[in-house]
C-alpha cells in the first residue's frame, strides 16, 4: 500500500538536472509519488516526517550489482578478476541453493536500503534452475526496494532461454520490479549465446547489462564488432567495465545511445583498469556507479562516490579535475536511474515520480560543521547518516532503523 506524507524542514537537494540545493523546504508525498515541494505546504491529514536538521535528497541507485553474494562477503578480499571468476562463479556459486540465493539477496537488499540505496540492478548470475530464480524474484519481493532483476540465464540447456525469460517477465509483476537481460556474452562466453541474449532482450523488449571492455583492449574491441555487426549496438545497453575500450570506441557507443555502469572500487582492486568516469561522460555517455561484489569490495555508495571522486581527480595530468562532487552525485542518483532505464520513475525530486527518498542526519560527528551540504553528502556522510529511507513513499528505514518487511 502507498502512503502519503509530509516531510518538513529538511534541506532538499535534488539532481535534475544538476545536482542543486533547494533550501529548507517541505516535500510532499501522496499515494507514493512527489506531490509537491516549498515552503510551508499545506497537507491536511497527512502523518510528518520531522526532517529538521536533516538532508532530503533521491535515494542511490545502483546499477550493478551481485547481490546474491552478500553471504559471502569479503571471501575473495586480495584478488583479481580471473581468481574472483574461478573461485567465485566457478566453485562456490554451484554449491549454492535455491534457499541460500534467497538468503543472500535478502541479506544484500537490507544493506542497500540500510544506506540510503533505493534502486538497484540485481546482476544475478546464480540462475542454475528456474527455483533458483524464483528464490531471487520471491526476495526482491519481499524486500520493498525498487529493483531491475538482471536475467542471466544459468542453466544447461541454451534452448530454454527464451522460455524461461518469458516466464521470468510474467512473474515480475507490480510497480517495483523489472527485468533486463544480464547477458554474458559475447565477452564472457561465446558468440551463439550473445546472439541469443539480445534476440531475447528484443523479444520482451527489455534493455541489456553486459559486463564489456574489461578483459583487455582485445577482447573489448573484438566484442564491440560483435555488437555492430548483427546490429545489436542500437538496442538499450548498460556496458559494465567498459575500462578499456578507445576513446573511438566510446564515441561509438555515444552515438549508439549505450550507457556505462563504473564500479571504480572493484575496477580498481580486481585489476580490471581505470575507471572510465570522465571520458564517458565527456562524450555525453550516462555513466551510473556500482558497488559490484561484495565479495572483493565495499557495498555503500557513499564508497563508491568517494572512490569515483578521488580517482578522477587523480587522473594524470589534472585531466579529471574538472570532476565535482556534484558529478559524483549525479552519477548516484538521477544518471544511475537513465542507465538502468528508470529515469522517469526515479532519480530526483521531480513532481510526479516515485517517492524514492533518504533523510541523512547532519549532526553526526563526521557531518558536524558541513558548509557545502552536496560536498558533505558525497565527501563526509556514510551509512551510518541515513536516518530515514523511502521507496514508493513506503518507509523502510526510520530513525536508523530498518523496517521489518
Amino acid at each position: 500500500m502507498y502512503n502519503s506524507w509530509i516531510i518538513r524542514g529538511g534541506l532538499v537537494i535534488d539532481t535534475e538536472p544538476q545536482p542543486a540545493m533547494l533550501g529548507k523546504v517541505d516535500v510532499l508525498v501522496r499515494e507514493g509519488r512527489i506531490a509537491a515541494i516549498g515552503p510551508a505546504l499545506s497537507a491536511d491529514g497527512v502523518e510528518e516526517i520531522d526532517a529538521t536538521g536533516m538532508i532530503v535528497l533521491p535515494g542511490f541507485v545502483d546499477s550493478h550489482r551481485h547481490t546474491w553474494q552478500a553471504t559471502l562477503r569479503a571471501v575473495a578480499p586480495d584478488t583479481t578478476l580471473g581468481h574472483y571468476a574461478a573461485y567465485v562463479l566457478g566453485e562456490l556459486a554451484p554449491r549454492l541453493s535455491a534457499e541460500d540465493v534467497h538468503t543472500g539477496i535478502a541479506a544484500g537488499v537490507r544493506e542497500c536500503l540500510d544506506g540510503g540505496i533505493t534502486t538497484m540492478l540485481d546482476w544475478s548470475h546464480v540462475q542454475f534452475t528456474p527455483e533458483h530464480t524464483d528464490a531471487a524474484i520471491d526476495a526482491l519481493t519481499a524486500s520493498g526496494v525498487r529493483a531491475v532483476f538482471g536475467f542471466c540465464y544459468g542453466g544447461a540447456d541454451q534452448s530454454l532461454m527464451a522460455p524461461e525469460g518469458r516466464r521470468v517477465q510474467e512473474r515480475l509483476t507490480g510497480d517495483l520490479l523489472t527485468i533486463a537481460i544480464a547477458a554474458f556474452g559475447p565477452e564472457f562466453d561465446g558468440p551463439d549465446r550473445a546472439a541469443a541474449e539480445w534476440r531475447l532482450a528484443r523479444e520482451l523488449d527489455v534493455p541489456v547489462s553486459v559486463h564489456m571492455g574489461g578483459l583487455g583492449a582485445e577482447s573489448a574491441a573484438n566484442g564491440l564488432a560483435f555488437l555492430d555487426e548483427h546490429g545489436f549496438m542500437s538496442h538499450r545497453i548498460a556496458y559494465i567495465h567498459a575500462n578499456h575500450y578507445t576513446d573511438e570506441h566510446l564515441k561509438r557507443i555515444a552515438d549508439s545511445g549505450g550507457s556505462v555502469s563504473v564500479s571504480p572500487f572493484s575496477e580498481m582492486a580486481l585489476a580490471i583498469g581505470y575507471p572510465i568516469t570522465g571520458r564517458a561522460r565527456a562524450l555525453g555517455i550516462p555513466a551510473s556507479l556500482s558497488a559490484d561484489a561484495v565479495t572483493s569490495g565495499p557495498g555503500d555508495m557513499f564508497g563508491m562516490m568517494r572512490a569515483a571522486h578521488a580517482l578522477e581527480r587523480g587522473r594524470p595530468e589534472g585531466a579529471g579535475l574538472g570532476f565535482t562532487t556534484r558529478d559524483a552525485l549525479r552519477m548516484a542518483t538521477i544518471e544511475g536511474a537513465e542507465v538502468v532505464g528508470l529515469a522517469d520513475v526515479t532519480g530526483s525530486l521531480r513532481i510526479g515520480k516515485q517517492a524514492d527518498l533518504q533523510l541523512l542526519r547532519t549532526d553526526t560527528p563526521s557531518m558536524a560543521g558541513s558548509q557545502d551540504m552536496i560536498g558533505a553528502v558525497v565527501l563526509s556522510a556514510d551509512t551510518s547518516t541515513v536516518d530515514t529511507v523511502l521507496v514508493a513513499g513506503r518507509v523502510l528505514k526510520r530513525a536508523g532503523q530498518l523496517v521489518t518487511t
